[in-house]
Order: structure tokens, then sequence, then C-alpha cells
């Protein structure tokens, strides 16, 4: 099919999951179609960074960022700015943005195959009206088969499930880079690196972490903690770090440019969110061959088998959490789990998702234009 053009809505375009999925697939997709006329159109609502923009425009994709519209208004230019742009395809990643597109769109004379991508298992407060729309969808693509079991596609008509991926690629040339980066870090030679990427917000529940992290240390005095992001509660995790000490053990980083580097050089990723979709971090660690510990919830049974490319805990246990951490440190079993995240690293290739979708886009463009 040819001038295809497809419109990929997200409500953020900031340095979160469902942003650097969708953006990371984009990239890709970008290289392996340098021969077919996919025309990519990303429109997002707010940025607070522009490394993803910047991304995104590298490599060829339109960007349009509505973040100087005043609120009030952004609706409404969302949907005239889709109307202008008038795609064969509208993906929509975020609940409220679809709930603002889904019946306008539907009354073009011209309309768009609709799809949504749901991204997490949460019940926002958008979902009432997010269910009562989503009949509107012609097809439902949830993340993972934890998404897809949950009731935040509730209402949809036809959900498929597929887990994303990311740049294999790019992560294990980070991940050959690996002393660099420590050492840009400052990380000691000698040092056990635990790292976790993730924006500061209650799901994530870093203060537990902290936690688990004063046991650690306790057993492995050579573990050091890098916890890099932002968000509303990154400034409670300092504080939870200096009452308990943990300064020369615990450090929290703010935003880091080219985060994945950070996953791709440690020796364990670490996770103890109370929620989770399917976290693109433990996907860039399997990828980099990076054993995981994580708290079992959301679609992590999914990537991460105990035992075999790393350990799941009990959420909400900061002791559960610090068990599993010292297990997986053991360097027997750390050499095991290391074996098994490189062994599993084709389930997470992020270029076999982004041919799936341009499939599924091209099939979708041609019956709803039947």
């Amino acid at each position: 099919m040819n001038d295809l053009r497809v419109c990929e809505v997200v409500k953020t375009l900031d340095i979160g999951g469902a942003e650097v999925l969708l953006v990371e697939r984009l990239v890709v997709a970008r290289r392996r179609t340098v021969n077919r006329a996919v025309d990519y159109t990303v429109i997002c609502l707010r940025a607070s960074t522009g490394e993803l923009i910047e991304r995104l425009r590298s490599a060829g994709v339109t960007v349009i960022d509505l973040s100087s519209c005043p609120r009030p208004l952004a609706y409404a230019r969302l949907v005239a700015t889709v109307r202008r742009i008038a795609p064969d395809v509208l993906n929509v990643h975020s609940p409220a943005p679809a709930i603002a597109l889904r019946p306008f769109v539907r009354l073009t004379r011209r309309r768009p195959a609709l799809v949504s991508t749901v991204h997490c298992v949460q019940w926002p407060k958008t979902m009432y009206l997010d269910r009562l729309t989503r009949g509107l969808d012609d097809r439902t693509v949830a993340v993972s088969p934890a998404v897809a079991r949950s009731r935040a596609v509730i209402g949809s008509r036809h959900v498929l499930t597929r887990v994303h991926g990311v740049d294999v690629r790019e992560q294990r040339r980070w991940a050959a880079r690996a002393t660099d980066v420590r050492r840009e870090f400052d990380v000691p030679e000698n040092a056990f690196l635990c790292t976790l990427v993730a924006n500061f917000r209650p799901e994530k529940n870093h203060r537990m972490l902290v936690r688990a992290a004063s046991e650690v240390v306790r057993t492995r005095p050579d573990a050091v903690f890098i916890l890099a992001g932002d968000g509303p509660l990154r400034d409670d995790t300092v504080r939870e770090v200096k009452e308990r000490r943990l300064d020369g053990h615990v450090r929290v980083l703010g935003s880091v440019p080219e985060a994945r580097r950070l996953v791709a050089a440690a020796d364990l990723l670490v996770l103890s969110s109370d929620h989770e979709g399917l976290p693109v971090v433990v996907m860039e660690a399997l990828a980099a061959g990076v054993p995981v510990v994580s708290t079992r919830v959301g679609g992590l049974p999914d990537l991460v088998t105990s035992g075999r490319n790393g350990i799941l805990s009990e959420p909400g246990s900061a002791g559960a959490l610090a068990e599993a951490i010292i297990r997986a440190m053991d360097p027997r079993t750390h050499r095991e789990l290391r074996a098994g995240a490189l062994s599993g690293t084709e389930s997470v290739d992020m270029a076999d998702t982004a041919e799936w979708f341009e499939e599924l886009y091209e099939e979708l463009a041609r019956g709803v234009g039947a």
C-alpha cells in the first residue's frame, strides 16, 4: 500500500514507559522501512523534555507538540490537528486523548482506522469514559498478556496482544561499553551495581527500595544502587536515603539522557513497583543480558522467570526484595541469571514489533477504505 499516513497520539512525551516504547518502535520502523512509503506523525499534548522529540525528528518522524496550547483548549486543538492531517490510521496511546478523539474522528467524512494501544493495567479516573467509547476502536493492542487480561481493555471489540520490546542491537552496544558508563557515573571498580530507571511516582515505591537497600548493604557492603529519573517523590526518596545514612550506597539522580545505558551497565536491574504494565527498563535489561530482580506485579511474570533470568518477590515487602537481591548477587547465581537473560533477547526485539504494527496498519487501512 502506497503513501500510508499514520498518526500516533500520546498524552506526554516524557521519559516514561509508554512514551519510550512508542519512540523506540518508530525509530526502528523508520530504519527498516526506508523503501516503503509510510509517513509517521506523532502528536503530544505535553513534553517536559526535548529528548524524545529530538530522537523522533532525527529519525524522520514528524512531531507536533501542543504544549504551548492552553490546557482548556488542548483537546479541541488535538481533534482539529488530527482532522487536518487526515491519517489513514490513528493509534492513541493514552486514555484521555482517546476519549476526545474517538467520537469526533468517527464522524469525519474520510475516517481513519482507529487503534488504541493499552500500556497499563491500572484503573485511572478516565477509565469509565474510556470504556464507554472503546467500542469505537477497530483494534485494541495490549502490550502484555497481563494487560490483555485486565479490566483496562473492557469494552474493546478486538483485542490483540503484542509485547513491544526494545532496540536490542542498540542495547547490546551499550552493554559493550559498560565499563565506560560505570566510570562516567563514578561507580567504584569492584562495586556490584543495582540500577533502577523510573520516574519517582507512588506506584514505583522507591522508598521501599531504599529500605531494601539498607538491608542489602549490611550483608553486601559492595552494593551500589543508582536510582535515575524525575517526578514528584524524588525529594522524598532523597530524604529517605539521608535518614538511613545510605549516601555512600544509594545515589538518587535526576533525569539521565540515554538512561538505557545505565541499565546496560548494571549488574542487576531492580524494581520495587506496586503496579506495572510491562516496564521498558525490564526489556532493556534483558536485551543487555542484565538479570532483573522485581516485585511480582503486572506483566513482569510474562518476561521474568525466577531462577532463569531474574528473581521475583512479593510486592510491598522490603525484606523479600532485599532477600531476592542478595540471592541474585551470589556469584554462581548471578552467572546463571545473566546467561538466562542473554538467551531470551529475541522475545524483546522491537524490530519484529515494528513490522507487526505496519502490517496491522496496512490491513486496517485497506479494510476501512474498502
